[in-house]
């Protein structure tokens, strides 16, 4: 999903020309006449996140200064480009001074505009980027620090933020990378225990002879090579929560323990005379359907409702496309910040193919591109060639050989390529576009081929911007992802 831009201004001339220059740009807009209106979209639970404001100073009402000063008493982190008539120093001063991103005098051009929203919107990020690790060393992770726009995830988001306001034992599944340990740090960075600890024990590492020791503790010379006293993970998290990832790697000697101390609340040492209370929520995590592990004789049925009591599925990358530009921007920002690198933007064929890609390695696969792109490019901008993956792996995910996916824009009678609604095409912008009414039989062609035609053209002419195409077809994203899975279909028939 592209950035969501809130503009507002009272003059209704300036707010087409300003959306129609954002809109242009590649960004959503949202617009709106007055300084109340702007401060109800910022501070609305419902409806697009706001990424950055465009803001006129003198309006009626609440003008630009009073609404800088509400989103500053409301602590809302939303860039501000503030925009008037009149560009005297002194007002340019007093918009830095409460908190303005940048400063444009109307009537503004549109590369003076794309440069002011690009470097706040990298501002953004970077500011974002820094506060989610600080959050994370200080075991404060909450679910504003989880980057997602997806609709698919909002009613994982809404499950997770319902058990954060209990104790209830989470089981997170999802595959390797879509960020399971950030979902479980930010349900206990959310609930009434963020100030106790907050353990995390990776099951699948830990040696089938050590499980009990690592878990329960044990005692000084309760076998060899105990050489001290050892408390165990779950005395460590007491108060706090556990979390346990591959929890589906336990081996069935500790599972059976586990499930005691989970009945009783309390845990027995290597080696100790007398169980100790402890008081732990227990988040556990896997990238296996732990049922289908039940099934196999692989993992304690009892143990696995102790555990499954309410279930989170997290959906691979693939699944979740919208998000591939957010993630991008907030890996650009934060390696350039560490590498001392001014990039300052991923060229629009280069988002197109990066979101087309099957991800298989999910949120982690596409933080370590960002990474080498970043060290390695020689330019200001990454673009195709800093992405060799784009062409070598296909959208399923299976490694292919040759130049990324183009679909041309010409139309004809003959139906072109088809790709799969989950694939975003690369083609240069065409100027024009026409379409064949009859085929070459000289009867009229079906409504769907022509429909299809006409998709084809507007992924080519809005450059793969999937959310402007659905915008300008005037269809929702999920119905244009729905109507290219159907053309490939249609196309794989004989």
């Amino acid at each position: 999903m592209t950035a969501t831009i809130l503009i507002a201004d009272d003059d209704a001339v300036q707010r087409r020309l300003v959306e129609n220059m954002v809109q242009r740009c590649g960004y959503e807009t949202i617009v709106v006449e007055s300084g109340d209106a702007a401060i109800a979209a910022l501070t609305a639970t419902e409806g697009a996140a706001i990424d950055a404001l465009i803001l006129d100073l003198v309006m009626p009402g609440l003008d630009g200064m009073g609404v800088l000063a509400k989103i500053r008493e409301a602590d809302l982190n939303v860039p501000v480009i503030v925009q008037t008539a009149h560009g005297g120093i002194d007002n340019v001063v007093s918009a830095m001074r409460a908190g303005a991103q940048d400063f444009v005098v109307k009537p503004v051009g549109i590369e003076r505009l794309q440069v002011s929203l690009r470097n706040a919107l990298n501002a953004s990020a970077l500011k974002g980027e820094l506060q989610r690790i600080r959050h994370s060393r200080e075991g404060r992770l909450t679910f504003a620090d989880i980057i997602t726009r997806s609709d698919t995830m909002a009613n994982v988001m809404k499950a997770a933020k319902k058990a954060a306001s209990s104790s209830i034992p989470v089981l997170i599944e999802g595959e390797s990378g879509v960020g399971k340990e950030l979902f479980a740090r930010a349900i206990h960075g959310t609930s009434d225990r963020s100030t106790k600890p907050f353990v995390a024990v990776n099951c699948g590492a830990i040696p089938d002879n050590l499980v009990e020791s690592i878990l329960f503790g044990h005692e000084k010379g309760s076998f060899t090579g105990a050489t001290e006293r050892h408390t165990g993970k779950f005395v460590e998290a007491s108060g706090g929560t556990l979390f346990l990832d591959e929890v589906s790697e336990l081996p069935l000697a500790a599972q059976v323990k586990l499930l005691r101390a989970l009945q009783e609340g309390a845990v027995e040492a290597v080696g100790g005379r007398k169980p100790v209370k402890v008081d732990v929520r227990i988040i556990s995590a896997t990238n296996r359907r732990l049922l289908d592990r039940v099934k196999e004789g692989q993992f304690r049925e009892d143990l696995f409702y102790r555990l499954h009591v309410l279930p989170l599925t997290i959906p691979p990358l693939r699944m979740r496309r919208d998000d591939i530009p957010n993630l991008l921007r907030h890996f650009l920002a934060r390696f350039c910040a560490e590498e001392n690198r001014a990039i300052s933007a991923i060229s629009g064929e280069a988002m197109a193919g990066l979101t087309q890609l099957a991800w298989p390695g999910n949120i982690r696969q596409l933080e370590n591109a960002v990474y080498r792109a970043v060290v390695m490019s020689e330019g200001d901008q990454l673009d195709l060639s800093d992405f060799p993956l784009i062409g070598a792996q296909s959208v399923d995910g299976t490694e292919s050989i040759g130049a990324p996916l183009v679909i041309e824009p010409v139309l004809h009678p003959t139906a072109p390529e088809v790709v799969s609604g989950n694939e975003i095409p690369i083609a240069p912008l065409s100027a024009v576009g026409s379409l064949a009414m009859l085929a070459n039989d000289g009867e009229v062609r079906a409504l769907e081929e022509m429909e299809a035609d006409i998709i084809r053209f507007a992924i080519s002419h809005y450059r793969g911007q999937m959310s402007e195409v659905a915008r300008r077809l005037k269809i929702g994203r999920s119905t244009l992802y729905r109507k290219l899975d159907d053309m490939a279909a249609n196309e794989e028939q004989p």
